[in-house]
């Protein structure tokens, strides 16, 4: 199988046969980001990509799981994803998830019936990079889009019936604008209500232009305490009735998760604990990417 530059997929995707659809980001411009540096964005063709699948499938023809990277497979035109997915159905007949990352205007350019041509065809999963709710912070990190695009993207997969799952970060709005990323993220996720919810925390790696605006004095990175204080705030201001909701990654100060809403007041109160002294955070030198 082809495979070019490091490998970058979802937590949650950390079994599954990961095949290349796409290399790169189509966006590649957040400042926050240090993924897909080394490549340059191009879909690969179509029929290279079936040539990885039908050799994967003869080393393992039990796959249950595949996840088509790079960061933004769903830019693929419709008819070369149903053609990927159809052969999946062919040679994993055990798989039960196709998933891929989708940038918001990936999402935004597929047209409703596309986006449930193809669940029917076996698309199981639309991971989204939400990031913030707010604008400022949006436009700070050079994400691309605007609060309201995104969530209309995520709106968009929900209505096609494909489940959703979107991310955010925690510290993404440095200290000077933590209290509208909270509140204003928080407002997001519940116009949205993905299926699933996956808060990270930022972790900033040098090489980035957020890294330099940290060194240089003019982003401040928020400490433990902030973080959790910023994380109740914006748990405080999520309606997502039914959602799954993790924030239990490496690089979380306090490890979180639940169904809300009903684990909401548990969630809160283990923050509430941490800040009060009750509970201790993450040592720094277990976080990691």
């Amino acid at each position: 199988m082809q495979y070019e530059g490091s490998i970058y997929r979802p937590p949650s995707e950390a079994h599954s046969l990961i095949v290349q659809a796409t290399i790169g980001c189509s966006h590649n411009r957040c400042t926050f980001c240090g993924m897909y540096k080394d490549k340059q964005f191009r879909i690969r063709p179509v029929e290279d990509i079936l040539a990885d699948l039908t050799e994967m499938a003869r080393l393992y023809p039990k796959a249950g799981r595949i996840f088509l990277a790079d960061g933004d497979a769903l830019v693929l035109p419709t008819e070369k994803l149903l053609a990927i997915l159809s052969h999946i159905r062919m040679l994993f007949p055990d798989c039960r998830r196709t998933a891929v990352y989708g940038s918001p205007r990936s999402i935004l350019l597929k047209q409703p019936d596309e986006l449930e041509a193809l669940k029917s065809a076996g698309l199981g999963m639309i991971y989204l990079g939400l990031e913030s709710g707010d604008d400022e912070v949006l436009r700070h990190i050079h994400k691309g889009m605007t609060a309201g695009e995104i969530v209309a993207a995520g709106l968009r997969v929900k209505d096609s019936g494909i489940p959703l799952s979107v991310t955010a970060i925690s510290g993404i709005g440095g200290k000077k604008l933590w209290r509208g990323h909270a509140v204003h993220t928080g407002e997001a996720f519940t116009a949205m209500k993905p299926d699933y919810i996956g808060l990270l925390t930022l972790m900033l790696e040098e090489g980035t232009p957020l890294f330099s605006e940290a060194t240089g004095g003019s982003f401040q990175v928020l400490t433990p305490e902030e973080v959790s204080l910023e994380t109740l705030v914006m748990l405080e201001h999520m309606d997502c009735e039914g959602s799954v909701f993790r924030s239990n990654h490496a690089s979380n100060y306090v490890s979180l998760r639940g169904t809300l809403n009903e684990d909401r007041p548990a969630m809160i109160r283990a923050l509430k604990d941490a800040l009060e002294g009750r509970r201790a955070y993450k040592e720094e030198y277990l976080r990691m990417l």
